[in-house]
């Protein structure tokens, strides 16, 4: 059965970054979540206007589908980068063929703000933290899946998150 890791927490988390490092481990197929945002939702988030859930069902699905096709190709794992903020934007990616695993990274606000004032280029902007803040919902014990406090560095993170995986 694909075990399929959906990297999740609110921008700036290290969400990107985590995923490579564990697609290069897992030597899998990864998406980046914001891969598959309409550019509506992109220009959406760039004028600092938050998604609603309407803006968010497609995408979800569009996630949801890809993990169904690296399942249905046979592959033994993938890795996904998505904020699954809610728990119904997770129960939309639960519903992948194989088993689905959500690793919230989940850093200090103030860490994950200066990251986000640190960004360039990105067309999310610093003040989505607050607004996606507003409605992450911690996982429930009916999700496969843990927290990581990723304060640390990146190499930190990924120690932590192994450790988590294997045991």
């Amino acid at each position: 059965m694909t075990k399929h890791y959906v990297i999740m927490g609110i921008c700036g988390c290290g969400k990107t970054t985590i995923a490579q490092k564990l697609q290069q481990h897992l030597n899998c197929q990864y998406a980046e979540g914001d891969d598959f945002h309409t550019q509506a939702n992109r220009d959406k988030m760039g004028a600092g206007i938050p998604l609603n859930d309407d803006d968010r069902a497609p995408w979800l699905a569009n996630l949801r589908d890809w993990m169904s096709q690296q399942a249905e190709n046979g592959a033994a794992h993938s890795v996904v980068t998505c904020s699954a903020l809610k728990k119904a934007y997770r129960d939309i990616l639960r519903g992948a063929l194989g088993e689905v695993h959500f690793i919230h990274l989940s850093p200090p606000v103030e860490v994950n703000r200066e990251r986000m004032a640190a960004r360039k280029g990105h067309y999310m902007k610093a003040n989505m933290v607050d607004s996606q803040l507003a409605i992450l919902q911690p996982l429930e014990s009916d999700e496969l899946g843990f927290v990581v406090n990723n304060a640390g560095s990146p190499d930190e993170v990924w120690v932590e998150m192994v450790t988590k995986i294997s045991s």
